[in-house]
């Protein structure tokens, strides 16, 4: 299985159409790019005027916040229903992956068993749990600092 091109994954297509907009030859910069660190340091080299460059940031700063307003507006929505399963659902998903990734270490550590975590696996399992985490203490203190506004 091949890995998709950051050209075609969605924040490469974002990216490279808001630089087109902007200006051609950021488009065309962007073309060769492989990861969002490799393009937001070519646009950073480019000869283009810094306007053009504070443009395309502000674009994509823009599009950014609509995500997380999205996200958050929909866990606000799954958080006033009456549903049990979906006011629980992050909660029950951060223990799941804790337990996991604990029992997994323990395992692992203990030499009189025969359990070894591939690198891979453990790789995958790493960024899915900080990416767990960080949306569920992100998520309530996004929640939180909104109620508090609110008021």
């Amino acid at each position: 299985m091949s890995k998709k091109k950051f050209t075609e994954s969605t924040v490469g297509k974002l990216l490279f159409g808001a630089a087109s907009m902007i200006n051609p030859t950021l488009g065309n910069l962007l073309k060769g790019a492989t990861s969002p660190a490799e393009a937001i340091a070519q646009i950073g080299k480019s000869d283009v005027s810094n306007e053009d460059k504070i443009k395309l940031q502000q674009l994509i700063y823009d599009q950014q916040n609509k995500e997380i307003e999205s996200i958050t507006s929909r866990w606000q929505a799954d958080s006033a229903s009456d549903s049990w399963l979906s006011k629980n659902v992050r909660p029950l998903v951060l223990v799941w992956c804790i337990v996991i990734f604990s029992l997994a270490g323990i395992l692992d550590s203990v030499e009189s068993i025969p359990f070894n975590i591939g690198a891979t696996w453990n790789d995958t399992f790493e960024k899915v749990m900080m990416a767990v985490v960080l949306a569920y203490f992100g998520g309530r203190s996004g929640e939180k600092i909104g109620n508090i506004l609110k008021k």
